[in-house]
């Protein structure tokens, strides 16, 4: 992108304007003639419903004008009216020809192995890409096995295949996080170029959704393996080569397969996943640095996408700039603890995610239509090691465990999910059947007192938090509603601790990366973690070549 126009953003126009009113609004907030004006284009747009029946849209758009100079002067002060900034990605280092190491290798085919594997091969590197479970179209077949027949396979799931836990998701494609260098913007560009629709270039929230999100990493997987790389599916791997550095610390060497062969390697971009806990325990047996991580722990909860859309647009809803209304809610409980939506998906369903034997874990996703009935979001409360599960770096995985082996038992042991109506729940009573709100989650849900597979400060931070959710969105604390347990899986229990470098503090070589390792949390930002690590074992690569 040249930088040579200016970025203008902030600009307000009511919902449903005509197409003049776009640069007439332009040429008022540059104090410009409209002849100076020579174009503008797209870059961002969202939406402004704090007034729900004089809902706003706000665009962010780059503008061409006669005299960018004398314009970007008179706004010298104004953060909304500035440069163009150059969001095109630059490649830190290529492959020289002459390099002879050995291949770099991803563990894991998520969102951030597939982007760690994806800029290894446009630089050059032919990376070894492992995962655990199946390309995503038998790894689709395997996860609608659970939701169906109450089967499940451990390797391949909603958790573990070709594209990661984000597969089956919303495709949300926004985080949070500082992103100086429009890695973000690689992703998206990436996406769109793997088929992804090119919404997610300028809407605020952009999102994929699962079907659309099955194909592009199809594409991306092609695309990797044209410029070399290599894949392996189906293979665990089970151990670390190391070796000692001579300062306390060790060096990666290679890794054993579950089969018992060996990869040679010096460099590994650990892209395991929030989910992969003989992983973890491994490799905290193989004495590689880490500690346990704050998670949070709760429920989903559905609501007909109707009350929302209401609740959030009034007499807007159902338009089709503003698509299916989302919600962020927080409360801060009087026991100490926060209450707070997650991972909220409009449209959407409530699926199966537990990724081991006897256990229930739940997680939302939706398709890029968003258009099934209802709405569904995490319901979660914050935990922390020092408080809640004190004991070492694997603490928080015992914790989930137990909590997911709870609610395995309370939905009868078959994989059905434990239920309950927020009016019984809020009433203290189990619930003994459903009302008006069918819950989503397949293979089914059972009626009963969520208490049994909570901890009772959950369910006492919930009681607190759902009648003040109720009176800042309309019908969320419905007697009706549903809440389907127990959310475990929100962000990973451990985090793999690395230095500047990007490398493990204590094992040379190994890149500890995304939302399992502790250093992401969603699609977005688990792909430009991918292409940080990607970007420092090229240069670490190329620097031991000379």
């Amino acid at each position: 992108m040249s930088s040579a126009m200016i970025r203008l953003s902030g600009l307000k126009l009511p919902l449903d304007h005509p197409a003049e009113a776009m640069p007439a609004a332009i040429c008022a907030r540059l104090d410009i003639e409209p002849q100076d004006l020579r174009g503008h284009s797209l870059v961002r747009r969202g939406n402004d419903a704090r007034r729900r029946n004089a809902i706003q849209l706000v665009y962010t758009l780059d503008i061409d004008v006669a005299d960018e100079e004398v314009v970007l002067a008179r706004f010298a002060n104004d953060h909304d009216v500035r440069p163009t900034p150059d969001t095109r990605y630059h490649f830190v280092t290529h492959r020289p020809d002459d390099w002879g190491g050995k291949r770099p290798v991803v563990i894991g085919a998520g969102p951030c192995g597939l982007f760690a594997g994806l800029i290894l091969a446009q630089m050059g590197f032919r990376p070894i890409i492992l995962d655990r479970g199946k390309v995503v179209r038998e790894r689709t077949k395997d996860t609608w096995g659970l939701w169906r027949r109450a089967e499940l396979n451990p390797d391949s799931n909603v958790q573990f295949g070709e594209g990661g836990a984000g597969t089956f998701s919303d495709g949300k494609l926004y985080c949070r996080v500082k992103d100086p260098r429009f890695l973000g913007r690689k992703v998206l560009e990436e996406f769109v170029a793997a088929g992804a629709p090119d919404d997610i270039l300028w809407e605020a929230h952009p999102h994929i959704g699962t079907f659309r999100l099955v194909s592009m990493v199809e594409s991306m997987r092609r695309q990797i393996e044209g410029l070399g790389g290599e894949y392996r599916w189906q293979t665990r791997f089970d151990d670390l080569l190391l070796e000692p550095d001579g300062e306390g610390a060790q060096k990666l060497r290679g890794l054993v397969l579950h089969d018992g062969s060996v990869i040679e390697t010096d460099h590994v971009v650990l892209a395991v996943g929030h989910s992969a806990r003989p992983t973890f325990e491994m490799l905290h047996a193989r004495g590689v640095h880490m500690e346990a991580k704050p998670f949070s722990i709760g429920v989903r909860i559905e609501h007909p996408q109707s009350w929302i859309d209401r609740a959030r647009y009034g007499q807007c809803a159902g338009h089709p700039d503003l698509g299916a209304a989302a919600y962020s809610l927080a409360h801060h409980c009087a026991n100490g603890r926060t209450v707070y939506s997650f991972c909220m998906c409009p449209g959407g369903r409530v699926v199966a995610a537990t990724s081991e034997e006897g256990r229930v874990v739940t997680n939302g996703m939706s398709q890029y239509s968003r258009a099934e009935f209802n709405a569904n979001s995490g319901l979660v409360v914050g935990i922390d090691p020092e408080r809640d599960y004190p004991g070492g770096p694997l603490a928080g995985i015992d914790f989930q465990r137990h909590w997911e082996s709870q609610a395995y038992l309370a939905g009868g042991s078959s994989y059905w999910a434990p239920g309950q109506r927020v009016g019984d729940f809020l009433a203290g009573r189990p619930s003994t059947s459903l009302g008006s709100v069918e819950p989503s989650y397949k293979p089914g849900v059972t009626p009963t007192d969520l208490a049994h597979c909570l901890p009772p400060f959950v369910i006492e931070a919930f009681r607190e938090a759902l009648p003040v959710f109720g009176r800042q969105l309309a019908g969320y604390d419905h007697g009706d509603a549903v809440m389907t347990g127990v959310e475990t899986r929100t962000s990973s229990p451990v985090r793999i601790t690395r230095g500047k470098d990007l490398q493990s503090l204590n094992v040379a070589g190994l890149y500890p990366a995304g939302e399992g390792a502790g250093y992401a949390g969603g699609i977005l930002s688990a792909a430009i973690d991918g292409i940080k690590v990607a970007e420092a074992a090229a240069l670490a690569m190329v620097n031991a070549a000379h």
